[in-house]
């Protein structure tokens, strides 16, 4: 009995950390019969808690963008840039006025070309301040993050497992040595009563009050305590601060906020009508200042209207392509954002209850369920226990 008693607990263990997190997706018949695993189903909620305290108290926006030099990153991007505007101002210059741009001398076009590629690193330079000195007008750090764990559930399971490991590890092996000692009593309730009835009812106290207690031992107490004297305990999660810091702080930034997704969210999220607002402004100037003795013999060519209309197309062109011309910078931005060893810091700093909040709503969201399922199985194990018994004594 007390070997079956913990198998009951170690069965029940590992079923309700397995429906903690699958399957990604409802299986069954909605809205009752079947079953999605309790993150992926909250996916909206648990990836905004997390996220609330990753960028309330860990990172902001400010810090993300803040630390890129714009100096620095005209210059990684300065070839695929030159390239580009080349390429751009022959597009639309077709595109505008057929024939307009191979009947304009070669020294001409070679001049405008050379003047707004001079000019375009400079113009990516005061973009890039521009968007620095207001950041949280064009980049929602929250809305990223968020939108990315949502989108990728399993990446969202990937956070909680990676970051509670050895949390589920004590869970699942809490249920050997709770459902043995538990299976001690129950030997004796057996052999004083001989009830059909003690081995099921002890296998549902098995299995609901071995999950409850290991996720009391889990996060409680919060500082350490002496029991009877003989052992110290804290809350397994709050006395690994350290190293899951350093695991959550690599997980965030390998995985969701990396230079890529920063470029894409800016460039492509949803404030990114506002980013294209400073690149229009930026293009125009530059054109304007640039376009210099043959400005006037465009605007004739093809009128006022007209030349408003292809400034505007070119500020579309360069916005369609800063996605690939920034991909250059991917790499100093990596290095200078240094977005995990700023995380793992102010992990570090965070208060006992903000770095609980870290890993807590995945256990805390629908925890009865998990402990009725753990008692439901062990009542299942229970009567089987019963049968087996008979089975033996006939």
């Amino acid at each position: 009995m007390p070997v079956m008693a913990a198998v009951i607990g170690y069965i029940t263990k590992l079923v309700a950390i397995k429906m903690m997190f699958e399957p990604l997706e409802f299986v069954g018949r909605k809205p009752f019969f079947g079953w999605q695993g309790i993150v992926p189903r909250r996916a909206a909620r648990m990836a905004s808690i997390a996220c609330d305290t990753m960028t309330d108290k860990l990172i902001s926006a400010a810090e993300v963008v803040g630390r890129l030099d714009p100096q620095r990153v005209a210059k990684e991007i300065e070839k695929p840039l030159l390239d580009a505007v080349e390429e751009i101002t022959r597009d639309v210059a077709a595109e505008y006025q057929p024939g307009l741009w191979e009947s304009m001398p070669d020294a001409a076009r070679r001049l405008l070309i050379r003047r707004i590629q001079a000019e375009s690193p400079k113009m990516v330079a005061a973009i890039m301040e521009t968007l620095q000195q207001d950041i949280d007008q064009v980049f929602d750090l929250k809305s990223m993050v968020v939108t990315n764990l949502v989108k990728d559930k399993a990446l969202l399971n990937r956070i909680f497992r990676e970051a509670g490991r050895k949390e589920f590890q004590f869970i699942a092996r809490s249920g050997i040595f709770f459902g043995f000692g538990i299976g001690l009593i129950q030997m004796f309730a057996w052999a004083a009563l001989h009830s059909a009835w003690v081995m099921p009812l002890f296998g549902l106290m098995t299995g609901w009050f071995t999950d409850w207690l290991a996720l009391k031992m889990i996060f409680n107490p919060k500082e350490p305590v002496r029991y009877l004297g003989l052992f110290e305990w804290q809350g397994l999660f709050l006395k690994r601060r350290k190293e899951v810091a350093a695991d959550y702080g690599d997980l965030i930034a390998r995985e969701i906020i990396t230079p890529h997704n920063v470029i894409e969210a800016v460039l492509k999220g949803p404030l990114a009508d506002r980013v294209f607002a400073v690149v229009h402004r930026q293009v125009q100037d530059v054109i304007d200042r640039q376009s210099g003795l043959v400005r006037p013999l465009v605007v004739l060519a093809v009128g006022s209207r007209k030349y408003q209309a292809m400034k505007h197309r070119i500020a579309e062109k360069v916005m369609d392509r800063l996605p690939e011309t920034m991909s250059y910078i991917e790499d100093y931005a990596g290095e200078a954002m240094d977005i995990r060893n700023t995380l793992v810091t102010k992990m570090q700093e965070l208060t006992t209850e903000e770095f609980e909040a870290l890993i807590r709503p995945a256990f805390e969201q629908d925890e009865w369920i998990l402990i009725t399922v753990g008692a439901v199985l062990g009542f299942a194990v229970g009567e089987l226990q019963v049968l087996m018994v008979e089975n033996f004594a006939r």
